[in-house]
């Protein structure tokens, strides 16, 4: 690992004027940051400790809303009052990531914002394209865990944030602050396609850090589910993992989110699955058709098609427990 710099800044001020110069990065708990350090993927000349700021840790509800510190930690959401009920989704979904010691450390903004898991991506003996290279090794190698989604864009990776799963699903917002000022943008439009940038995972600039995650408030009836399967259910990355947001009258779903982790680049919409929900009395063989159409368009690679069956099963164990009903039955 490089020798680095390490700055403790006491107001967001302090920040920017730290970020001004070349080879500043910021960092949460740092989990995934360090990572890459000792990996020798990255060289920064000086870390900023984001988490010596006490301004960005927060939960709070207004007019319905409930706005979130990037400072949290995931095991402060996984058990926050003001998150459960409808807003359970991210709760479950910070539950879920990593173990109890990580969780601890990690924070809701250093989960949203974690670089590729991909073993090509992470190891200094292939020069893939996300580092600069020529080739995707795992579009022809080792693929079994990657992208059966949006994987025609050069990379094949899948998106590591479990949160970000649910918070699309919450359909969140996300306040970037800058020296310029901030602004607010739906958290669909954060991450970024490989076909659009390769070498980014989101929007953010390199004096841009995230101060708040807001979700909107939500009608009565409102309630979400998020369901991860592992290949071992103890610590594990995903094989697949879905959040669902529904609005409900009564047994009837009047609208719906639903999105796939760990089945693209980024955090994937399942639009066909929600227009079979829409305005229907939903039921397991409703979710089941919701399933099916989910998948429709999926291209997998050679080693993950597996992944078909497993994201209907899951797909449809979410719907049927967002709407209360027991998939099990």
């Amino acid at each position: 690992m490089n020798t680095f710099e390490y700055a403790k800044p006491e107001t967001l001020k302090d920040v920017f004027n730290f970020l001004n110069d070349p080879g500043t990065m910021v960092k949460g708990s740092g989990i995934d940051l360090l990572d890459m350090m000792k990996e020798g993927l990255i060289e920064p000349k000086r870390l900023v400790h984001l988490r010596s700021l006490k301004d960005l840790h927060f939960v709070n509800e207004n007019s319905g809303s409930i706005s979130i510190g990037p400072n949290v930690t995931l095991d402060e959401l996984s058990s926050h009052e003001k998150l459960k009920g409808k807003y359970q989704a991210l709760a479950q979904a910070a539950e879920s990531a990593a173990t109890p010691q990580i969780r601890n450390a990690a924070t809701l903004g250093g989960n949203l914002c974690q670089r590729p898991r991909c073993w090509y991506f992470r190891s200094h003996d292939f020069d893939c394209k996300r580092k600069g290279g020529k080739a995707c090794f795992a579009l022809d190698g080792e693929n079994q865990y990657h992208a059966i989604f949006g994987n025609n864009g050069g990379c094949v990776i899948v998106h590591p944030s479990a949160t970000a799963t649910a918070l699309m699903a919450l359909g969140a917002k996300l306040k970037i602050t800058s020296p310029k000022g901030e602004k607010e943008i739906f958290i669909d439009d954060f991450f970024i396609m490989p076909v659009k940038d390769i070498f980014h995972e989101n929007v953010l600039e390199a004096n841009e850090i995230i101060t708040a995650v807001v979700i909107p408030p939500t009608p009565g009836g409102y309630a979400s589910y998020y369901y991860k399967q592992k290949e071992k259910q103890a610590f594990d990355w995903p094989v697949a993992e879905v959040a669902v947001g529904m609005q409900m009258n009564g047994k009837t779903c009047v609208d719906s989110r639903i999105v796939l982790g760990a089945a693209a680049p980024i955090p994937w919409r399942a639009p066909k699955a929600e227009d079979v929900l829409k305005n229907q009395t939903v039921t397991r063989e409703l979710a089941r058709k919701a399933a099916e159409a989910a998948m429709i368009g999926a291209a997998p690679l050679s080693d993950n098609a597996y992944k078909i069956p497993i994201f209907k099963a899951v797909i449809t164990r979410t719907i049927c427990l967002a709407a209360g009903i027991n998939p099990f039955e």
